[in-house]
């Protein structure tokens, strides 16, 4: 496991803040605490490191500028805040940033700016070409189009996907709690904390809660899962409190936070993009036989899927699930959904007879796949990801 280093150290670093760090209910923006958080980014900058920012906050700063009621809003409430509030975002991070002689830049994504292969590539142009002038991107949903079948719903998991996307080596998570605990510290006073997570086991996963106030759509399930997507990757994440003024100093001072060990063994660009897909068109089910072979390197062949579920076409991401019911890979699919249903269990050799052509000796092609989850040993899992790193 690779040791934690001071941010110093750092050669990239994403950083996403919460909507309630940066906006209160009844005040609005917390301007002071923008400005000494933009002073951190500037300390940052000046011994070389890249920074960037996922914001969250334009619909609480929106709905704060057009009071809105408290609770729930309706849709169309939402994207009219976020329209008002991302204004008003932008121009804050600007101003705030201007101070420390940094300029920043406004990138607004989609689900499909990161899950679609092409418009994934051109967003991490923009990016990096903003990086190499010397700015921050300031990055966000782009909440006045998103709806409920089209979005992320949390910056937590966009920040694991926008660190991958450009290669970032830390993932700074900042928001109403410390770290990570074995249990809802709010629930249960004897919740441990844990310092240091070697590795996102089933375990790990069962502690995560859900979101913490109105202000938050994410919570520790989120930040779970952003860290599964950023660790494979080859990147380190903490979740830290940013409950503080300048709370990137206090964590190179020592303050309490969770260090996430990156993957030994990262993959590639390309198979970073695939496990990172938040909703894979479709599912494989397959047996023990399967999640063996895959664990030693191997391809996912058609006589280990017990079951297909969803509507894809050839080349889509779908999930490979263990028999325990938890996602084990995920893959490009060689077959559409009709065609997999109908050579499930089946022999490679019988391929041709069944559907009337040769078709592809595997259901998902080793080259195409990526470990998510634990199948066989570390060790096997380990050997599996070096066989194509």
């Amino acid at each position: 496991m690779t040791s934690r280093k001071p941010l110093g150290r750092y050669r990239r670093v994403v950083i996403k803040i919460g909507s309630a760090l940066l906006v209160d209910r009844k005040a609005g923006l917390k301007k002071a605490w923008l400005d000494a958080m933009c002073a951190d980014i500037s300390g940052l900058k000046a011994r070389g490191i890249d920074v960037l920012v996922v914001s969250s906050g334009a619909i609480a700063l929106g709905r704060s500028v057009l009071d809105l009621p408290s609770g729930a809003l309706k849709l169309e409430e939402s994207q009219a805040a976020a329209a008002v509030g991302q204004i008003a975002l932008a121009r804050a991070w600007s101003e705030s940033l201007s101070r420390g002689e940094i300029v920043a830049g406004q990138i607004l994504l989609t689900l499909g700016d990161t899950e679609e292969r092409r418009r994934y590539l051109n967003a991490r142009a923009t990016i990096n070409q903003l990086l190499k002038i010397g700015a921050v991107p300031i990055i966000n949903e782009n909440d006045t189009v998103a709806t409920s079948e089209i979005r992320y719903g949390d910056n937590d998991r966009l920040a694991a996907r926008v660190a991958t996307m450009t290669g970032a080596d830390l993932l700074i998570l900042l928001s109403d709690i410390d770290g990570l605990y074995s249990a809802p510290p709010h629930l249960d006073p004897n919740a441990t904390f844990l310092e240091t997570i070697a590795e996102i086991t089933p375990e790990i996963e069962a502690m995560a809660g859900g979101a913490a106030s109105e202000l938050s759509r994410g919570g520790m399930r989120t930040k779970i899962d952003a860290g599964k997507i950023a660790t494979t990757s080859g990147c380190a994440m903490i979740i830290a409190s940013g409950k503080t003024d300048s709370p990137l100093s206090a964590i190179e001072n020592g303050a309490r936070s969770s260090w996430f060990a990156p993957s030994g063994t990262p993959v590639t660009a390309r198979k970073t993009w695939i496990a990172g897909q938040l909703q894979p068109a479709g599912e494989l089910h397959v047996d023990d036989g399967a999640v063996t072979a895959l664990g030693a390197g191997k391809s996912l062949l058609p006589a280990g899927v017990r079951s297909v579920s969803g509507l894809f076409s050839r080349g889509d991401t779908v999930a490979i699930i263990g028999p325990a019911g938890r996602e084990i890979a995920r893959g490009l699919v060689s077959y559409d959904a009709e065609d997999a249903r109908r050579i499930a269990g089946r022999k490679s050799a019988e391929i041709e007879a069944i559907l009337g052509y040769p078709g592809r000796a595997a259901m998902v092609h080793r080259d195409d796949m990526v470990m998510t989850g634990q199948a066989g040993s570390k060790s096997e899992r380990q050997k599996k990801d070096a066989s194509y790193a």
